[in-house]
């Protein structure tokens, strides 16, 4: 039997898939989260779950963040991206961070079921559409996007307020840690994105979503 946790916080839209995979899957059950929060909770309980569909916009998951927290905790677990962000640097970020599948909402069922038996079996799907788009995608943001998914949950946190502008004592502040322990912090940040100052930060990572 199979075990998916559908990670929405839209309840109708939770449901609607499951009925939809209720229909192409003989013996599947669910676990439903509405944040990242309630996702990994979840997932800290060690239930056997098979595969993780994820939308990217939940609260808590800030987009990319979400996903490379789950995917840096239960790297066993394939992910499926199922989202209406659509555009090409999105998916191409999207599995730079380790989804296996990035699926429109738009996307009927029937290619539905064939993105998650191709994730369970370990295999890469997009739509045929996407995988054209994402020949275009600029090259350097996706070395950027493979290079942030190299940090901690926590050197994320740290980068994203940085890219908000906020110095390093207000940092300290914001995540209850010490200002130490934030400039050690972005001193990783700085070797693993090969930068040397927070504004050429800021200017990498405008290539991406971080919203």
């Amino acid at each position: 039997m199979y075990k998916f946790l559908i990670a929405d916080d839209h309840p109708l839209f939770r449901d609607a898939l499951k009925a939809a995979l209720s229909s192409c899957f003989s013996n599947v059950g669910f676990f439903e989260s509405d944040s990242l929060d309630s996702t990994i909770d979840v997932l800290r309980k060690g239930r056997k779950i098979d595969l993780i569909i994820l939308d990217l916009n939940m609260p808590g998951c800030d987009n990319f963040y979400g996903l490379l927290r789950v995917r840096q905790a239960y790297p066993n677990i394939p992910v499926v991206v199922l989202s209406a962000s659509d555009s090409a640097e999105t998916v191409a970020q999207v599995i730079e961070f380790g989804s296996l599948a990035f699926i429109p909402k738009t996307t009927p069922t029937p290619q539905i079921k064939e993105a998650i038996e191709s994730a369970l079996a370990g295999k890469q799907w997009l739509p045929e559409s996407l995988e054209q788009a994402l020949q275009s995608v600029d090259t350097e943001a996706k070395t950027i996007a493979s290079k942030l998914k190299e940090l901690t949950p926590k050197q994320f946190k740290v980068l994203k307020l940085v890219k908000d502008g906020m110095m390093n004592k207000q940092i300290a502040d914001s995540l209850n840690v010490t200002e130490a322990t934030v400039k050690a912090h972005i001193g990783v940040i700085f070797k693993k994105l090969d930068v040397k100052t927070r504004t050429q930060i800021v200017l990498a990572i405008e290539k991406l979503k971080l919203d």
